[in-house]
């Protein structure tokens, strides 16, 4: 009788999560979530456009547009962007980020990162590109990672424009050769730094070594999905194997330790590495363990949430959350985890120009949230 107890209370409990994701709005203390548009295939990254409306990618190859309806709400368009480069979509292999360029509202220049090639030798790839509101045109690739590198794993792919006018990007390391991201010949399990049209600056920290590639900015990264830059100062995360996720703030020429020292232990449960720290590698500074799967990065200093300036937003797949880490003079404080009453897959967090906080959920029905003060 007890066990027939546990499974009904465990069946009631699974049905009230799926009610909770399902319904259009839902209200917890202090916050109310808001579905502003569904019908996304496993939408990855979104973009804010002067004026209202926002990008979005989805994984597949399609780059959407969210723009004010008849009514004056927010909807989906139902024609994708045209001119978006063909897309390897395969496994982790698809589209991923869109930003726009700083000053956007002249140039209509935006950014994007994609899987490039075939599954058997294949790229990140990032190419700019200017926005018409209907197509992108004048499209140029200003960056190829190299090698090419069998398999559909691992791309990083997260933007960030640096204070200086420069690129900073994530490549991850392939999950094929992990040590790869301690050799400088290879732009696998980086942070990468160029001009937006691809060359590259004079003051990055390798680019005078013959045996680097120039693009390099830091190295010892696993996969790298959260590029985020506050007051001038980068900070990134990335995905570790079981365990050792990590947040980091990013300096020039650094080494972030992977496969070298991690917190976390491989799939099959066998150590990596004896190594947690190790001299001349800068540690973390937070890590997870065990897994988030921390996927999108944002600061938010915005005013609908007082108590939560200040803060890192780090959207989490596996722990199907978002979690605040507030910041002070760099330093981590104590944790709040947000949202896991969606029990969604948070793919990207984003603070919106209204001061709300926008989520993106990973799934073939994938939706846009905004999340608001709750209502009295």
């Amino acid at each position: 009788m007890i066990d027939l107890i546990i499974f009904i209370m465990k069946y009631v409990l699974a049905f009230l999560v799926w009610m909770l994701a399902s319904v259009p709005s839902v209200q917890a203390a202090g916050y109310r979530i808001e579905t502003v548009v569904a019908g996304l295939v496993h939408p990855w990254s979104l973009t804010f456009l002067p004026g209202g409306g926002m990008l979005v990618t989805e994984r597949p190859g399609r780059l959407r547009v969210v723009e004010s309806g008849p009514d004056g709400r927010l909807q989906l368009r139902a024609e994708p962007v045209a001119g978006v480069p063909p897309v390897l979509a395969r496994g982790q292999a698809g589209l991923f980020d869109v930003v726009l360029d700083p000053d956007f509202v002249n140039n209509r220049h935006l950014l994007l990162s994609f899987a490039h090639g075939t599954p058997e030798a294949n790229h990140l790839r990032v190419v700019r590109a200017r926005f018409d509101g209907r197509q992108l045109q004048d499209v140029q690739a200003i960056f190829t990672s190299q090698p090419a590198k069998a398999d559909t794993q691992h791309f990083g792919a997260r933007i960030a424009w640096l204070s200086d006018g420069t690129v900073l990007f994530g490549m991850g390391d392939g999950n094929l050769e992990r040590t790869d991201a301690q050799r400088l010949h290879t732009h696998l399990g980086k942070l990468l730094r160029i001009r937006p049209d691809g060359s590259v600056p004079e003051d990055n920290p390798f680019v005078k070594r013959t045996d680097a590639r120039p693009e390099i900015y830091s190295i010892g990264h696993r996969n790298p999905q959260g590029v985020v830059v506050v007051d001038g100062v980068p900070f990134a995360h990335e995905h570790g194997a079981r365990g050792g996720d990590e947040l980091n703030r990013i300096q020039p020429g650094a080494n972030y330790g992977w496969p070298i020292t991690t917190g976390g232990v491989d799939y099959t449960y066998a150590r990596i590495t004896p190594y947690r720290r190790l001299s001349g590698i800068e540690p973390p500074l937070v890590e997870w363990t065990p897994s988030i799967a921390p996927a999108g990065l944002a600061w938010y200093d915005g005013a609908m949430f007082p108590a939560w300036r200040g803060s890192l937003l780090v959207a989490a797949l596996v722990e199907r959350s978002v979690r605040r880490v507030p910041m002070a003079k760099g330093v981590a404080g104590q944790q709040e985890v947000l949202f896991k009453e969606l029990g969604e897959r948070i793919r990207d967090v984003r603070a919106g120009p209204d001061g709300a906080i926008y989520l993106l959920t990973d799934s073939p029905d994938g939706r846009v949230l905004r999340v608001v003060p709750a209502t009295p």
